[in-house]
Parts: structure tokens; sequence; C-alpha cells
């Protein structure tokens, strides 16, 4: 019998394939068709800093403050799309913990070291599993230093874990100078995981508004490749478990995600474009695959490509730049 079992931010799940944030998560039906088709994990949708700010008036002692400038109530964000707010987020932990039996990992959204971590801990209270601190700050002041940037992920992330027992795991994006050094200290600031990486969406112009609008495009398989890249770099180097998020299309992806050291392989992207049914067919792919190659578990697997265990370790790094680009063999169409 081969073995899919993985653990993950110190939890036991029975396969490696975790829903990760999105609009299926809001769904407790959509939660329970996941578990059904096999998931063993479910991160909920995020509940946003924003939101909570909301909530505690921040947003109208701003505009109390500019309201000799009409214009200046357009540069608060507009949530009216966002369906719960954070007293219905709690109470949607409650549910779908009832719900299914599979792990729940609730998700907060922020930048700002603030009061509205506490709601890391009501988390906690409502049943939450875990916690993944989804930090997207776009720093746009050409007097922020880099240092300055890493400092405010680091200041969050100490600020939330010291407010909860539960484990948390960071979902980054790869704009880092140095990513190893900075997971280095998200470790050290007592991250229990790593999630690489978060997805930053760029809004479009239309050029008939003469509008920006938002875009969002689902994720393509291409995207694992980064992923892949920097799991098994940094595979042994940090204590922190690591997920794969972004680009995790078939059970070939899941299969790569665990040799390069994750611990698990998150999907939304293809659940969205497949339907939640096929978790399944992605965990069939994955047990035909170790059974055709022999494999016992995942656990034998997982590491087994990354940097520290392959015949050419240069191959993650510049000295396999030149053999890369002068790979390429241009074709007559």
């Amino acid at each position: 019998m081969i073995d899919l079992s993985t653990s993950y931010l110190g939890l036991s799940l029975k396969n490696p394939l975790v829903a990760s944030a999105g609009p299926y998560s809001e769904d407790l039906s959509k939660i329970r068709q996941m578990e059904e088709a096999g998931v063993a994990a479910v991160v909920l949708h995020s509940l946003f800093e924003e939101q909570i700010n909301i909530e505690s008036n921040i947003i109208d002692q701003a505009l109390s403050a500019g309201e000799n400038y009409a214009e200046s109530i357009t540069y608060f964000p507009d949530l009216s799309g966002i369906k719960l707010g954070p007293e219905e987020y709690l109470e949607h932990i409650r549910k779908a913990k009832a719900a299914v039996g599979v792990p729940i990992i609730a998700s907060l959204n922020g930048v700002s070291a603030g009061g509205w971590v506490s709601y890391a801990k009501e988390m906690e209270q409502a049943g939450a599993d875990a916690l993944e601190l989804n930090i997207y700050f776009v720093s746009s002041k050409p007097e922020m230093t880099g240092a300055q940037v890493e400092q405010i992920y680091i200041d969050l992330v100490k600020s939330v874990k010291a407010s909860v027992r539960i484990p948390v795991a960071v979902k980054v994006g790869p704009f880092f100078s140095s990513m190893a050094n900075m997971a280095r200290r998200f470790d050290e600031a007592g991250a229990n995981g790593l999630v690489l990486f978060n997805r930053f969406y760029q809004p479009d112009f239309d050029l008939e508004a003469l509008e920006v609008v938002p875009n969002l495009h689902l994720s393509t398989p291409y995207e694992l490749l980064l992923r892949i890249h920097w799991v098994a770099i940094l595979c042994g180097r940090i204590k922190a478990d690591m997920a794969i998020s972004g680009g995790v299309h078939s059970g070939s992806d899941v299969l790569k995600a665990m040799m390069a050291g994750a611990k698990v392989a998150m999907m939304t992207s293809a659940l969205l474009k497949h339907g939640t049914g096929y978790v399944s067919l992605v965990r069939d792919e994955v047990l035909q695959w170790m059974e055709q190659h022999e494999y016992e578990s995942i656990k034998q697997m997982q590491g087994s490509m990354s940097q520290r265990s392959v015949a050419e370790p240069a191959a993650f790094l510049r000295a396999n730049y030149m053999k890369v680009l002068s790979s390429y063999n241009s074709r007559e169409l």
C-alpha cells in the first residue's frame, strides 16, 4: 500500500494535496466537495486588514481628516465584493470546522503590525488548526529601503506569532534581493511554514474608459518552475515546512513539488478550471506514477531532487545560466 501521508505545520495529513485560499473556500458546500474529492486540508480565503480597519472606524477617521478633498474617498479600497466581514469570517471558521474533518487553515492578509493581529487570536479561538499569514505589500516610496521593507515582514510575523499558539505559515512573494536570507529570518521570527509564492496581481489599463482596472489570470503550470527552484534551494537549510502554491495543475506538478522538498502542494486555479472533483484525478496520477516507479511513500521522495541531493547542485545557481541559454536551438518555422 502506497503511503501518501505527509505532515505540514505539525498537522498530520492524509496526502499532500491542499486547497489554497480561493473562492471555493468561501462556500461550505464546496469545502465539503473538496474533502470528498480528496484534499487533505483547506486554506480559507483571506480576511483582509482593510476589512478589520473599516470595522474599527479607521476609515471614518481618515475621511474626517481629509474631508476638504472630495477625491480623497477614492483612495480607500472598494470592498463591496468581499462577502464576509470579520465577525462573519470567524463564524465561517466555526462552520467549516463542524462541516469537515480535514484541517482548516485560516488566512490573514495584511501588512501592518497593529491591533488587527488580535484577530489571529480570535481565529484560533474559532477553531482554526493553523494560520496562513498572506503578506501583500508593494512599496511605492523611493525613500523606503529594501531593509525597511523586509523588517515590516519580520515584525508582522513576530506580532502574529506572539498572539497565537497554533502554527503560523507565511505566504510571501519572490521579490526579495536575498530570498534565502529572508527565509532564514522568517525561521528566526518563529514561522512554522513558508508558502512559496504569493502572486502579486498587476492592474491593467482600459484604453476606452481610460481607467485602471483589476486584472486576474489563473495560474499556469509554467509558474511552478520558480517555486520548485526556491524550495529545492531552501530544502534542508531552514526549519520551516514549505508549501508550494501557484502552478500546481497535475499529478506531475505535485510530484515535482515533493521532490523539491515541499511538504504540501496547494491548488486553486486548477480546481476553478476543472471543478472540485479534479482533486481525485490528480491524486490518482500521483499514485499511478509512484506505483510505476516503485515509490512506497511521499516522505520517501520529499527533498530527493533538492539542491543538496542532486548530482549537479550548480543547476540551481548561476553556473547553469550559460548552459541554459545555449541549450535552446532555434528551428525554422
